[in-house]
């Protein structure tokens, strides 16, 4: 399945101009080929607008869900996007996956959150695996931190994923996490990792690119640099059943030995 790694920061503080960025991205993908375009972390609205995250975050079924509806199915793609959504009094630093004929598959809220700016304007998620079939792939949903808990992408492996979405914002100087974590993870829990950062800087953050889809082998198959860019790479099940095979990482596990990881 061709997906397309969309490094953008948009235009923080407007929806309406991301929406049309996301548009027109999405258009360029669909041309190349792409069933998947998925965007950064907070795509949507922006990462660092303060409070503004409050004021514009919406519900899962509200009016910028309905509007990326459409432009999947203008384009005939799916499309993984981050938002913050509106749950009630609470606010969730959230992807949502819609597919290319308008249908929201899934809707994962971020269970770890980074630092004091998450954790003044975002609720955690309390759902560690969120997955959706898409095209004969079962795809899973996380963002950003998550990827850096061993646990949580162990999970998804135990849970099926074959191609896990992460929107990131990665931020100066942990570019290690894009440069040799993502990798490890792919390689260890044997799975397609989609890592889609945000570049320059916003606000007090300088968000590093570096977007990466790592294969089960733990080698790129697509790897952006420091600017806006959009990448694609294949994931492919045939080569992921073969590597499956031939790893044995998950066969070789030893749950019984792993109490004290609670």
């Amino acid at each position: 399945m061709r997906t397309a790694l969309l490094q953008s920061s948009g235009r923080p503080g407007s929806t309406a101009e991301n929406l049309k960025v996301l548009d027109e991205a999405a258009g360029r993908a669909a041309a190349a080929g792409a069933a998947l375009l998925v965007t950064s972390e907070l795509f949507l609205t922006g990462y660092a607008i303060g409070d503004d995250i409050g004021a514009l975050a919406e519900p899962a079924d509200g009016d910028a869900a309905d509007a990326v509806a459409e432009i999947t199915g203008r384009h005939g793609l799916a499309i993984a996007y981050g938002y913050p959504e509106r749950a009630g009094e609470r606010v969730h630093n959230s992807v949502q996956l819609i597919s290319a004929d308008g249908t929201r598959l899934a809707n994962y809220r971020k269970t770890h959150l980074f630092g004091c700016f998450e954790r003044d304007h975002f609720t955690p998620g309390e759902q560690p695996v969120v997955q959706a079939e898409l095209n004969g792939v079962t795809v899973g949903l996380m963002i950003c931190y998550d990827v850096e808990f061993p646990e949580n992408v162990r999970a998804h492996a135990l849970a099926g994923t074959d191609l896990l979405l992460v929107p990131t914002a990665q931020m100066h100087p942990f570019q290690f996490v894009a440069e040799s974590v993502v990798p490890v993870r792919a390689f260890e829990n044997q799975m397609y990792v989609a890592y889609v950062n945000r570049v320059g800087h916003e606000g007090e953050f300088e968000f590093v690119g570096l977007s990466v889809l790592a294969g089960p082998d733990g080698i790129a198959r697509a790897r952006a640099g420091h600017a806006e860019e959009l990448v694609l790479a294949d994931a492919d099940p045939a080569f992921l059943a073969a590597s499956r095979e031939t790893n044995p990482y998950l066969r070789d596990r030893r749950p019984g030995l792993y109490g004290a990881l609670a």
